[in-house]
């Protein structure tokens, strides 16, 4: 799957993604980089003004998809969280976030990736890492008409 067709994908083709404002960064075969701005309505603990942690969760499970699905070469490929394992470390802050999904296997039907969370003002200041475990499946139609 093109660097393109994987971009369009996480910021304009799912939905949620667009709700909750899913930007690619950086996209190529088992690295992904994505962010979502802040705004107040991620807010999820408003005495601390810390980040929500379906915020958080989201933005993990989408990034580890992607490095999955961007190691697969086949269009018709589809991939689906089996399982996703987050570890929140510290609150996040009313600042823009950032995922950094790589690839740990693909194989024929199962794809696991790690996930770093982190706000871009301070990149080796972790707030979540995440697992994520996927299911890949070969359906009729391809996506982005490839």
């Amino acid at each position: 799957m093109t660097p393109e067709v994987l971009r369009q994908l996480a910021e304009e083709w799912i939905p949620f993604n667009k709700v909750l404002g899913v930007r690619a960064v950086h996209i190529e075969p088992s690295d992904v980089l994505l962010e979502v701005g802040y705004r107040d309505e991620l807010i999820g603990d408003p005495v601390k003004r810390a980040l929500h942690g379906g915020v958080i969760s989201a933005l993990a499970d989408t990034a580890g998809g992607l490095a999955v699905w961007s190691a697969l070469d086949d269009g018709r490929a589809r991939v689906s969280t089996i399982d996703l394992r987050v570890d929140y470390l510290r609150p996040g802050k009313q600042e823009d976030l950032r995922a950094h999904a790589t690839l740990v296997r693909v194989g024929k039907t199962v794809g696991v990736s790690d996930v770093r969370l982190f706000h871009p003002s301070d990149e080796k200041a972790t707030i979540a890492t995440g697992k994520g475990v996927y299911a890949i499946r070969i359906v009729k139609d391809q996506l982005g008409g490839e």
